[in-house]
């Protein structure tokens, strides 16, 4: 098992496309939505969650925040700098955790990023909602919806990752 950080500096091809692969994942998932009581639920959530488990702190930065800023850039701009820095901050955190923090339990550390990371998301969005590009009122009236997306992009990735297998399967594409 290769680290990511290996994998930019031995493959810069993989780690450009796949990189690459995910930010579009993003942005077309940032494009749709499915209408739930309280709003619209968008999955990539649980793309960047995802992509953060995978990849070393920048290939998760340029998945998470710079395809969250292009989503909102092209479908809904108000915000797209919210997006670059929530997003951008919450796949670092994710990253650092799933690879520094229990080198030898992966998915502990894992849990702990996507946990620090449905903190940061839900945060970073009701300040900037209350702030940015809205009001305090509306962002309390989200409040729960943007708690309910953040768990649920957060658990699809953990599913994605350890029991469906998707991380064993990245480590040996990531060591040839």
């Amino acid at each position: 098992m290769s680290s990511p950080s290996e994998l930019r500096a031995k493959h810069p091809t993989k780690w450009l496309t796949v990189t690459a692969m995910l930010m579009a994942m993003n942005v077309v998932m940032s494009s749709f939505s499915i209408p739930v009581p309280g709003g619209h639920l968008y999955l990539n959530d649980a793309v960047i969650c995802t992509a953060a488990i995978l990849l070393d702190p920048l290939g998760a930065f340029i998945v998470g925040g710079v395809g969250a800023f292009l989503g909102d850039f092209f479908f809904y701009p108000a915000p797209m700098f919210v997006s670059l820095v929530t997003h951008g901050l919450q796949a670092v955190v994710i990253s650092l955790c799933a690879h520094k923090l229990f080198p030898d339990r992966r998915s502990r550390g894992a849990l702990v990023g996507v946990i620090l990371g449905v903190v940061i998301n839900v945060v970073g969005y009701s300040l900037g909602r209350a702030f940015i590009y809205s009001t305090p009122e509306y962002s309390l009236l989200k409040l729960p919806f943007q708690i309910f997306q953040a768990v649920f992009g957060a658990v699809v990735a953990m599913l994605l990752c350890f029991p469906a297998r998707l991380l064993a399967f990245w480590d040996k594409f990531s060591s040839r």
